[in-house]
């Protein structure tokens, strides 16, 4: 059977790279015997929107030198599609898509449903014009959508004709359970569901904390952070992102090699998803500090899924170390993880499984 995943694939984004990678993985490790491919549909307009973010510059945050290592991102991304994932022919349509002739299509993870991100959505994502008769979605995201609100005809439309849905977070479970009547299966995110290959570091090899992406934290709280890694003899870095403080530039990332940032960093301060998931895959603690509606959403729900309280950082916070070195019991969140991890990759099974009848 030749089965095809259709995603986010061509941002460049960590969390998008990686969650595409993982799903391909998950499904060839349970279907062997099977062709599995990631579909390279490009949205163009939010291709261009992406690629053409790395080249803004922040001058407050930002030093020259920091600007010209990020703007190498989008190619750096590209030579990782071409290397790292299994890639169908390139598409940019529905009909091209539908002469590469898959038995079986999984539209998911990420933000894939988001039907009000006007230069992300593409209707395609929710079935429409693809012939494929086996449609399921693997743990797709509605972003900040609330299922109360209008929702255009081409989702219920499209919703409908899913022989199997999932989802990973309340917001998605709810618009499915409001158009079709039926809760859909809550699955883990596809990162959950891989082992990621190691990487060499070009850092330094310093203990060091990491940021990835915790924005508008108040100055105040930063400072104590960083004035707290300067006395105790340790580097910040960012797992690529830029900041004019941090010890070196680790902007310019593989993906495995942003992973490798994650393994080896003594505390993590993050304002997204993957930024969390990350954390947990590689037991590290971390706090987040979350402004942006759709990341308060989905972190919330993940948090709350895994039993992991009280990482927001508020005005009180104060940072030590040693004081927080076991505040996650890793050991009872892997309890949760590995039940879901199995069900989820159950789901995936008896889903693409049904499909071969």
């Amino acid at each position: 059977m030749k089965i095809g995943i259709l995603t986010h694939q061509y941002i460049n984004n960590y969390g998008a790279f990686l969650q595409a990678w993982a799903l391909r993985e998950a499904i060839a490790e349970l279907f062997p015997n099977d062709e599995v491919q990631i579909i390279d549909y490009v949205n163009l307009k939010h291709f261009i929107i992406n690629a053409g973010g790395w080249f803004r510059f922040y001058k407050n945050r930002e030093s020259f030198k920091d600007w010209m290592e990020k703007i190498k991102l989008p190619r750096t991304f590209a030579k990782a599609r071409n290397q790292e994932m299994v890639l169908s022919k390139r598409c940019f349509n529905a009909k091209q898509i539908n002469v590469l002739d898959f038995d079986c299509i999984i539209v998911g993870s990420d933000e894939v449903w988001n039907y009000k991100d006007t230069k992300g959505n593409a209707a395609l994502k929710f079935g429409e014009g693809l012939t494929c008769k086996n449609l399921i979605a693997y743990a797709p995201s509605v972003g900040k959508t609330a299922a109360d609100e209008s929702v255009p005809e081409y989702v219920i439309r499209g919703i409908k004709k899913f022989k199997k849905i999932s989802a990973r977070d309340d917001l998605t479970e709810q618009l499915v359970c409001n158009i079709t009547g039926t809760a859909p299966e809550r699955v883990l995110d596809p990162t959950f569901l891989a082992e990621f290959p190691r990487a060499e570091l070009a850092a330094k090899k310093k203990p060091y904390i990491l940021f990835y992406y915790c924005e508008n934290l108040p100055h105040n709280i930063l400072n104590r952070i960083f004035s707290y890694a300067k006395e105790h003899g340790l580097a910040v870095y960012g797992a690529g992102e830029c900041d004019k403080r941090y010890s070196e530039i680790t902007v310019n990332l593989m993906p495995f090699e942003w992973v490798e940032m994650f393994r080896n960093a003594e505390f993590v301060f993050t304002g997204t998803f993957h930024g969390a998931v990350f954390s947990i895959l590689n037991r590290r603690q971390f706090k987040v500090y979350l402004t942006n509606e759709s990341r308060i959403k989905k972190v919330t729900a993940l948090l709350e899924e895994l039993g992991i309280q009280n990482r927001e950082i508020d005005s009180k916070f104060e940072f030590d170390l040693e004081s927080m070195k076991n505040e996650i019991n890793y050991d009872a969140v892997y309890r949760v993880i590995n039940e879901k991890r199995q069900s989820s990759k159950q789901y995936l099974k008896d889903a693409i499984g049904m499909a071969k009848q």
